[in-house]
């Protein structure tokens, strides 16, 4: 009697990490221009996207500042954190 061999074949499916957005919230403490500033030197924004972003935290309480993989998300929420800016990390919808 012959043996019979089984083969399995296993597909394997990788799909991208969804994107983290790292949001900045207004607060009653910091200033526009100071908010401004933090945005250029963390994250080489130009003066005009910079002020665009925290016109909108000013205005609707809250903007996303940056989407990506979360390792360097959670990287700029503490760098943002160091600033004492308001901020959180959230999976991009």
């Amino acid at each position: 009697m012959a043996e019979i061999e089984t083969l399995t074949l296993t597909n394997e499916e990788t799909s991208t990490d969804v994107p983290w957005n790292v949001v900045v919230h207004d607060d009653p403490v910091n200033l526009m221009q100071y908010v401004t500033f933090v945005l250029i030197k963390i994250f080489g924004y130009s003066s005009k996207k910079a002020t665009i972003l925290m016109l909108q935290v000013h205005q609707q309480g809250r903007s996303i500042v940056w989407s990506g993989e979360r390792e360097k998300a959670e990287f700029y929420v503490q760098q943002l954190q160091s600033h004492q800016l308001k901020t959180s990390l959230e999976k991009a919808e």
